[in-house]
């Protein structure tokens, strides 16, 4: 297996929750010399630094200070969401019925609700632990299936397979024992796992997420099936290619945002104010005048990054003939003339020229017609910042699913194209 692709399922396998998948960026980034900077204190920044914030315990920001001056050169921006829809444990109802430990459960985003079901679940999330007056975050990851939300049988529910609806409330309760016991059990096994009293939990915030491990399926291994490859696989691209770059004449950047799922409305997410700080931030600590960051804004370039749609053989009447991706045939780049995606004439050809310059092949994607279309963070960034920027993504079948599959070849495609475009 290539040393990369072996990477990319190690980062997939241990980013189970939006904070472990922060966790996994940051450690990357320290392990590459970059130095995390704190944004409550001033900027000491260098040439040729290398440095990353974190904000809220999930969005990241990664940059090295290049040797040409911003206003001059801009920026080069890549950015993706290290979210993906999922469900949040309700761990406050917790509670044992007739001998069964079970646990709500809250919507997060928009997954594919039937795919959840009747699969081993295992728990990740956050921890907030209160002794004394001192509080105190710590990250949890199970990491063995604990939970199930198990089907109705056939017999029971003789209309399931002519299309059948979940309720959230009711149906989507994740049954985590069959041994009857009092209290909160879960919150008994996660104070064991932290080696904590569970009187010390003051706040928890709590996903599934499935048990079984990224894999490569295929003949040849030739797809990647896993669980949030929407959008850690952009993620994991865009920082690969990252740490890679040494001593850039530009300033580098990556953008890691949290919330996309929920519409980015979020400190963390793109609607926020990180990017546009950041970049003041970087300006002001050149000696450079307001003038000078609105020359930045206007010489940058950004790339966002997320999946897309690969034709899917079953449904070949969902795709528009003409502007259809595959799979292992490269990144597209997304166009709506709505605007759903930011990819311009001007941006588009010059995601095409990079492609180009780096071997990779490039496709166009765009809904039919007669479909709606979903949106990304880069209409959000490029409207706030107005920012030259192209929507592109590699493709994906079952997008929101539990487990989605996308090609090898593509990732491998899309790091190459994304270091040619750093450098």
């Amino acid at each position: 297996m290539d040393k990369m692709i072996k990477d990319f399922l190690s980062f997939l396998d241990g980013s189970n929750s939006r904070f472990h998948a922060s966790l996994e960026i940051q450690s990357r980034l320290v392990a590459a010399g970059f130095a995390a900077i704190s944004e409550d204190k001033p900027f000491k920044l260098k040439k040729g630094g290398r440095y990353f914030i974190c904000r809220q315990d999930t969005a990241v920001l990664a940059f090295i200070i290049g040797s040409d001056a911003l206003a001059k050169s801009g920026v080069k921006l890549a950015a993706s969401h290290i979210d993906c829809p999922s469900l949040k444990l309700k761990t406050q109802s917790v509670k044992t019925d007739k001998g069964i430990v079970r646990c709500g459960v809250e919507v997060y985003g928009g997954p594919i609700v039937s795919t959840w079901i009747d699969r081993p679940l295992s728990i990740a999330g956050k921890v907030l632990l209160k002794s004394g007056k001192a509080y105190e975050t710590k990250f949890i990851d199970l990491k063995s299936p604990v939970a199930i939300i198990p089907n109705a049988a056939i017999h029971l529910n003789r209309e399931i397979n002519k299309g059948f609806e979940y309720n959230k409330q009711t149906h989507l309760q994740a049954i985590l024992s069959v041994k009857a016991s009092s209290g909160n059990p879960l919150l008994e096994l996660i104070a064991k796992k932290l080696k904590v009293k569970a009187e010390h939990i003051c706040e928890t915030e709590l996903y599934l997420y499935d048990a079984a491990p990224a894999t490569l399926i295929g003949l040849e291994g030739e797809m990647i099936c896993a669980q949030g490859l929407d959008n850690l696989a952009m993620t994991h691209a865009i920082l690969s290619a990252l740490i890679q770059v040494e001593k850039p004449k530009h300033t580098v950047m990556g953008v890691f945002y949290d919330h996309e799922e929920i519409g980015s409305q979020t400190p963390q997410g793109a609607a926020s104010s990180l990017l546009g700080e950041i970049l003041e931030r970087l300006s002001l600590s050149q000696s450079a005048s307001r003038e000078d960051y609105y020359l930045t804004l206007r010489n940058s370039f950004l790339i966002s990054a997320d999946m897309a749609h690969a034709f899917h053989p079953s449904y070949a009447e969902k795709y528009d003939p003409d502007y259809t991706c595959y799979m292992n045939q490269g990144p597209a780049i997304k166009l709506n003339a709505n605007h759903r995606y930011a990819s311009t004439t001007q941006s588009s050809t010059r995601f095409m020229e990079l492609c180009d310059a780096a071997k990779v092949p490039c496709q166009k994607f765009l809904v039919r017609s007669d479909m709606p279309c979903g949106s990304t963070i880069g209409p959000i960034v490029a409207a706030e910042l107005g920012m030259e920027t192209v929507d592109i993504g590699n493709p994906i079948w079952a997008m929101h699913s539990l487990k989605e599959t996308g090609g090898t070849i593509d990732h491998e495609y899309l790091v190459k194209a994304l270091t040619k475009y750093f450098v």
